[in-house]
């Protein structure tokens, strides 16, 4: 069977899960914020993949607590914090074979903490990165995904989508973007979307309409 091939003007990647593994890192940030708070580490896990950081803080904090000033520690916390973060499997060769003027990063992290874990990953900085700074509403919105589109001169729909969360999944759909699956979420926001193990084998190649986004089988 060949390849899935996807036409697109412009590619939109999510960061964390999608170009970034930085499970370990966001995942004791989210821990050491339950232990301080008193609030189940597992729950607020279940949901804090893919989202900014201050939602899943509004929706977890108990009466009285300063959501605003809980952020800013995670933040600086994961800022300072860089073990463990490294790419995935294939986004520096992806992205360094890409004209800059076509790719773009979409994440619910702030601008400074993105840019951070690109470097520590040893990946470029894309000249459009659209952050948590940017938006009104995070994913599932589409909002994020339209700006990075907008940005880059192309309409949502003539962009492919690269996601490997629930929300992140959502929000490419919505925008009208292919969305293509990074990684092993197989939710009910990944039914019927091409996917990929990770970014080794993806290849991208221009073409009359724009791009060729060629995705490997298996």
């Amino acid at each position: 069977m060949d390849a899935v091939v996807l036409p697109a003007e412009v590619l939109l990647f999510d960061m964390d899960g999608t170009l970034v593994d930085s499970s370990v890192a966001v995942e004791g940030a989210w821990r050491r914020f339950a232990a301080r708070t008193g609030l189940d580490a597992e729950a607020i896990l279940a949901v804090a993949h893919g989202r900014p950081t201050v939602e899943v803080i509004a929706e977890f904090a108990p009466p009285g607590m300063d959501v605003a000033a809980e952020t800013a520690r995670i933040e600086a916390e994961e800022i300072d914090r860089t073990e463990g973060i490294v790419e995935i499997a294939g986004a520096a060769a992806l992205l360094e074979s890409l004209d800059p003027d076509r790719w773009a990063v979409v994440t619910s992290a702030t601008a400074e903490l993105a840019r951070r874990r690109l470097t520590t990953a040893g990946l470029p900085q894309p000249k459009v990165l659209v952050s948590a700074d940017d938006i009104t509403n995070g994913k599932p919105d589409p909002e994020g995904y339209r700006m990075a589109a907008e940005a880059l001169g192309a309409a949502p729909g003539d962009a492919v989508v690269f996601e490997d969360a629930e929300a992140g999944l959502l929000a490419g759909r919505a925008s009208g973007a292919a969305t293509v699956v990074v990684g092993g979420y197989d939710g009910p926001a990944a039914e019927g979307l091409p996917r990929v193990k990770d970014l080794r084998r993806v290849r991208v190649a221009a073409a009359d309409s724009g791009l060729d986004v060629a995705l490997p089988n298996g």
